[in-house]
């Protein structure tokens, strides 16, 4: 795959940022698994980690959708899909794998015309 088709790849990959984007099957279910009064929940159920989810499914999986204390309607995903700098895409835990998304961060760079630049 050479690095055009990896970044059209990584186009595609939308992860929901807001309320209305968040899978209404997903609220189902984690509602459900919250409501569970036989089998307590000790973690939130968009926290869980699912190594045999594709890529694709990890970005769309959501920790958080709930409004916060100030009434804004809050959306975070439960991993934050990262481009190497050779171009590779990985899913990043946003607990487990908090300090390598800090890392990330800190080595992006973008130029005047919005290219990325890696330090």
């Amino acid at each position: 795959m050479n690095r055009d088709e990896i970044h059209n790849q990584h186009q595609e990959i939308k992860q929901p940022m807001a309320p209305e984007e968040v899978d209404p099957e997903q609220k189902r279910q984690q509602k459900a698994a919250i409501e569970n009064s036989e089998a307590p929940l000790t973690t939130n159920p968009g926290d869980r980690i699912d190594d045999s989810k594709t890529l694709e499914e990890k970005a769309k999986q959501v920790a958080v959708d709930t409004p916060d204390i100030t009434g804004d309607h809050i959306v975070v995903p439960t991993y934050f899909v990262v481009e190497e700098p050779d171009g590779t895409e990985k899913a990043l835990h946003h607990v487990k794998d908090a300090e390598e998304i800090s890392d990330v961060i800190r080595q992006a760079r973008v130029d005047e015309d919005g290219n990325r630049i890696w330090s």
